[in-house]
């Protein structure tokens, strides 16, 4: 094992070497070429009562981004190697050597594939983008690029961002959803069908508002329950306290059954949030609602789901009585601690409850803190979900350090 994890911590030394190996590429004819090197090296160790898991993996990205006129081609490779992979990587998968239900979960698997293939055109401040891309939309909770976890979910689409005074309109179609399980082995690696992802925004002073629409309409048999189309819109803004900024942030959506969805469903999501600045440190507070109508609940299978309802990732399918999570947080920058450039802490603590049949499924603390070495950024994060009426009490904890060219 020992080895195995010199091996990774090799592999990671030598990114910046090769870096500047791809830096030196030269620019001719009025093209820029931009070298995409990207490393993370994480431990992962998960207690979830009567399995464990303990991984140590290194993912690699690398490509090029080039420029030319208003036009740019991105291509990106990934890789994610395992040196300690005692941990269940495919929970879904038939047959693959990355399911190994003797242990927890953690779906980093082991995987080469092709990241990102996009061809863009950005005249003015619009944006044109075709191919295999990343799509984050607003706070990703309803589409996002998923990427705390080692591979990253990206999108086979064509989208248009175009502004017009103080209306930005985001429309895009995809026709792939590359998960974070990879390419070799799982059956929830990618699907395929019609997605529709439409946004029209505006601001005015310090009020923004958006409405949106996504339209999911799923190929695959086993995953048709998750085609769903989403109606509704976000409004934020602030209002001056006490010196400083209250921030206030509210969301509304009407989710139902699309496509060939076999259940007849609707439900509702609601999300508001308030947060400010006391002393240097952010203090937030929120309130999410997932709904349910007692038989099936508001699904979100293409977002960032590790941002919401606490990192230890409980909650990633909603469960059919909904959810409801209550939270607070803090956090701080400490800019002033010249030995550790770019020290930041977090803390946060979640009351999680069903939204129908009133059940109180439990209450998760989480907590971490980074800081930076050089070029190296290093995180430490933890994550602790106490059960009550739902899952099984778990534990998680991860060391991290990334570089980026």
């Amino acid at each position: 094992m020992r080895s195995s994890i010199a091996a990774a911590a090799a592999i990671f030394a030598a990114c910046p070497a090769a870096a500047q190996t791809v830096a030196a590429a030269s620019e001719s004819d009025g093209i820029r070429i931009k070298p995409i090197i990207e490393a993370r090296l994480r431990y992962e160790d998960v207690d979830q009562g009567s399995l464990e898991a303990e991984a140590l993996t290194l993912r690699v990205r690398a490509g090029a981004q080039a420029d030319i006129g208003e036009f740019s081609l991105v291509a990106e490779a990934e890789a994610t190697v395992a040196a300690i992979d005692d941990y269940n990587a495919f929970p879904f998968a038939i047959a693959s050597d990355q399911r190994r239900p003797q242990f927890a979960t953690v779906p980093d698997a082991e995987n080469l594939e092709l990241n990102r293939l996009q061809l863009q055109y950005a005249p003015g401040n619009d944006k044109f983008t075709l191919g295999r891309q990343r799509i984050n939309l607003d706070d990703q909770r309803w589409v996002g690029s998923v990427g705390w976890r080692q591979n990253e979910q990206t999108f086979d689409a064509i989208r248009g961002e175009v502004r017009a005074g103080s209306l930005a309109f985001d429309l895009a179609y995809a026709i792939g959803q590359r998960t974070i399980f990879g390419e070799d082995g799982s059956p929830r690696a990618a699907y395929d069908g019609n997605f529709v992802f439409a946004g029209l925004s505006s601001r005015a002073g310090p009020i923004e508002a958006k409405l949106f629409a996504y339209l999911l309409d799923y190929d695959e048999a086993f995953f048709l329950a998750n085609s769903s189309q989403t109606y509704g819109f976000i409004l934020g803004g602030s209002l001056p306290l006490g010196g400083q900024a209250l921030n206030l942030r509210a969301s509304y959506a009407r989710q139902s059954d699309f496509g060939d969805n076999p259940f007849d469903y609707s439900a509702d999501y609601w999300s508001l949030e308030g947060s400010t600045l006391l002393e240097g440190f952010r203090l937030a507070a929120g309130w999410e609602r997932l709904g349910s109508d007692n038989l099936r609940a508001v699904q979100t299978p293409m977002a960032t789901l590790h941002k919401f309802n606490g990192w230890a990732d409980v909650f990633l399918t909603t469960p059919p009585t909904g959810l409801e999570d209550a939270y607070v947080a803090i956090s701080r920058n400490f800019d002033g601690v010249r030995a550790l450039p770019g020290l930041n802490a977090a803390l946060a603590f979640h009351q999680f409850d069903s939204a129908v049949q009133d059940i109180e499924y439990g209450t998760e603390w989480d907590a971490s803190v980074g800081f930076r070495l050089g070029p190296v950024a290093l995180l430490a994060k933890y994550a602790n979900y106490r059960a009550r009426g739902f899952g099984s009490d778990t534990r998680k904890f991860w060391l991290q350090a990334e570089w980026v060219f």
